[in-house]
């Protein structure tokens, strides 16, 4: 070989062809020196039932993935929604002082509150706050604390008075209502 074979960069092209021959003589000479026969069809279809096997477990360990995030997807959606409604009856909760100082204001003549805790009562009530009424109902220990007692004729429990309104948030009891019970 002359210096005209080869580039200024030291590349020899006859060089890296003898190199890409002797890779592909290597890759069809069988491995290790062993003469390997041929497969057989009967090997070819075990080989394909493997990897189909295989193909098979892996789309169902796929599926079974889909499946457990689609179901822990609902369980997150479905909670955020519970933190919500809780977080909301929470606050109607501690809103309720707010209406009981207005009862208590309407109670002693002052006029001037009644718009407001009409706005604020309408506004409970649409997203769900509920009146216990308690005055001539029959007592019921799940709706109704009661704090004063009085004799009665001896029939079934009701309430005398209220003293103190109970709400639902709703569907279930936020704080149930203060009352006078006769009987």
């Amino acid at each position: 070989m002359s210096d005209a074979d080869v580039s200024a960069d030291g590349f020899d092209p006859s060089a890296e062809a003898a190199s890409a021959t002797a890779d592909a003589a290597d890759m069809a000479a069988p491995q290790d020196g062993a003469n390997e026969p041929p497969l057989t069809v009967e090997d070819i279809i075990i080989a394909l039932e493997q990897t189909t096997a295989q193909r098979d477990e892996y789309l169902a360990t796929a599926q079974r993935l889909q499946a457990d995030f689609d179901n822990f997807r609902k369980r997150s959606a479905a909670d955020a929604i519970v933190r919500l409604e809780s977080g909301l009856g929470r606050l109607a909760d501690a809103l309720l002082p707010v209406l009981d100082a207005c009862d208590a204001a309407v109670a002693h003549g002052d006029e001037s509150v009644v718009a407001i805790r009409g706005q604020l009562m309408s506004v409970l009530e649409r997203e769900g706050l509920e009146r216990i009424e308690a005055s001539g109902a029959l007592f019921d220990p799940n709706l109704h604390d009661a704090v004063m007692h009085e004799a009665g004729d001896g029939g079934e429990p009701t309430v005398a008075e209220e003293l103190r309104s109970g709400y639902a948030w709703k569907g279930k009891v936020l704080r149930a209502a203060m009352v006078k019970v006769k009987g």
